[in-house]
């Protein structure tokens, strides 16, 4: 009588160089890897910031399965969205201060784009996580003791939610509540329960 040997699970790859992303995937308690894609963030010409979100999250993600075929690789992208202008990661004082801004007392979207894809499998899934967001009115005092506490360069948006940043809000509505940070893990897990990764599996978990 024949056996069949019980098939390794796929790698799980984080095509991202976030240290929140990588905390958020850190909750399912999956194994895990990262690896930085290499690949040109800049928006295209008339593209909507949804539009980027979602198309850089698909390039991440292709661009760590092409050096990676047999893994199952997430790729992530977040574009904050004031009435139709983009705002990404500030990089500096002066474009988080312009940000903060411009924000202050306004709504703003925050788009949180997520891909899976396993190129052994042919297997792409993809999904966008919207989340409304109301800033308080701001005093530039509570702008400059803010960027002074939190240095939120790396933010798009300048919106550091996970710690001081959550004082600059008056509301937050989404249905995926680590959207805003940088990962929707109710839709992660979906995809990758998609893409055949068992997430609550008893041995996994024990």
């Amino acid at each position: 009588m024949s056996h069949e040997i019980p098939q390794e699970p796929r790698r799980l790859i984080l095509g991202s160089s976030s240290p929140y992303r990588r905390e958020l995937l850190q909750r399912l308690r999956l194994p895990f890897e990262t690896h930085s894609p290499a690949i040109d963030e800049s928006p295209l010409s008339g593209e909507t910031p949804a539009a980027t979100a979602a198309r850089l999250a698909l390039a991440k993600a292709r661009a760590v399965a092409a050096l990676h075929p047999d893994a199952i690789v997430i790729g992530s992208d977040q574009v904050a969205d004031l009435e139709g202008r983009a705002l990404g990661k500030p990089g500096h004082h002066a474009g988080a201060l312009a940000q903060l801004r411009a924000m202050s007392g306004r709504t703003v979207s925050f788009h949180t784009a997520i891909a899976v894809v396993c190129a052994a499998d042919s297997f792409v899934a993809e999904d966008l996580a919207p989340v409304q967001v109301r800033f308080r009115d701001l005093s530039e005092a509570e702008i400059e003791a803010y960027l002074r506490a939190e240095q939120p360069y790396d933010c798009a948006g300048s919106a550091k939610v996970e710690s001081l940043g959550i004082t600059l809000l008056d509301s937050v509505q989404s249905d995926d509540p680590t959207a805003l940070i940088g990962l929707p893990l109710i839709r992660t897990a979906a995809l990758l329960r998609r893409a055949g990764l068992s997430i609550l599996s008893g041995d996994r978990l024990a």
